[in-house]
């Protein structure tokens, strides 16, 4: 995986790097006494499930927001103990994932702080990475821990605990995002957590992975909420969503994600997706121009190039999350 110039990449261990796992889930090598998710919603529940499944903790709590959440994850089976109180389900953790939307993570870290034991690793499944790390890297630290930034390039639409699955994270990448104010031992021990998953660790600097992901994730997402929205407009005659089919559901599947979710997304990451909205426009002006003037070759060097590249990258993924 290529990183395109001009990009900060952080040097040392903190280089761009691809490390896959390969032993067996049976012989976890990375052990918790207890791991603390913040949130339990498809990733934090995937998440319990993964690591009660692998052995990779003692004890797997949860912090949730409601009440009947509670009931739901104990049916379910996705952490040992769920509560609605942050110093109950931080005490005495080894390691807090924070799984909840972008905007809460600050509250509710601030939540657990006071909890917080001595020198406990604290990181995150965000999907924008600077905003996140800049802010919370120092609060975790004047409360005696760790903070070290990732994300795992999986998910799907459906949110809650109920579409947890334990191989979510398999083979899928995971973006850690250390600084030069990380601790070696914690960040080593944040990608071995994730290889431990299955996963395929990658580090790079906050800022670098924010202008990947804007264009390979947070674009996507913009571009489907918007065919959803002009194709399915109450303005379009009512055969119109008759004659969308397979090929529509397939493009606008990710259309169905947490708007809630989404919406701290683009905002956190709203400079990074304002520029790479701006190519995309400009690029089907151009599309725009050559179906106007019924330029063939153009029509048909932009298909021939979409398919190649996609092909070529298509037989190169192996994940099986439907992110």
């Amino acid at each position: 995986m290529a990183v395109p110039s001009g990009i900060p990449v952080l040097t040392g261990r903190a280089n761009l790097q691809l490390a896959t796992c390969n032993r067996q889930p049976e012989t976890p090598f990375v052990q918790f006494q207890k791991v603390t998710l913040a949130g339990v919603g498809l990733l934090g529940g995937s998440l319990g499930l993964a690591v009660k499944q692998r052995g990779l903790a003692n004890k797997v709590d949860g912090l949730v927001r409601r009440s009947a959440s509670i009931a739901e994850c104990d049916k379910l089976g996705v952490v040992d103990h769920a509560t609605r109180n942050p110093l109950r389900a931080v005490e005495n953790a080894d390691l807090v994932v924070l799984c909840t939307p972008l905007a809460r993570m600050r509250e509710v870290l601030q939540q657990m702080l006071p909890a917080l034991k001595r020198d406990a690793i604290v990181t995150d499944v965000g999907s924008a990475k600077a905003s996140v790390v800049h802010e919370l890297e120092p609060l975790v630290a004047r409360a005696g821990g760790h903070f070290v930034g990732s994300h795992p390039m999986a998910g799907a639409e459906k949110t809650g605990p109920g579409s947890a699955r334990p191989d979510l994270f398999v083979n899928a990448v995971c973006v850690i995002t250390p600084t030069p104010q990380s601790s070696p031992e914690a960040v080593t021990r944040v990608v071995e957590f994730w290889e431990a998953l299955g996963a395929k660790p990658i580090n790079l600097a906050p800022e670098a992975h924010d202008d990947l992901v804007s264009r390979s994730s947070h674009l996507p997402h913009v571009v489907a909420a918007e065919l959803a929205n002009y194709v399915l407009s109450p303005a379009h005659p009512k055969e119109q969503a008759l004659l969308c089919a397979n090929g529509f559901r397939d493009t606008t599947r990710i259309a169905s994600s947490s708007p809630e979710m989404w919406r701290d997304i683009a905002l956190a990451n709203r400079k990074n997706l304002a520029r790479v909205l701006g190519v995309l426009v400009e690029d089907l002006k151009e599309f725009q121009l050559a179906l106007e003037n019924a330029d063939a070759k153009t029509i048909e060097e932009f298909f021939e190039a979409a398919k190649q590249r996609r092909d070529a990258w298509s037989g190169q993924t192996a994940s099986p999350s439907p992110e």
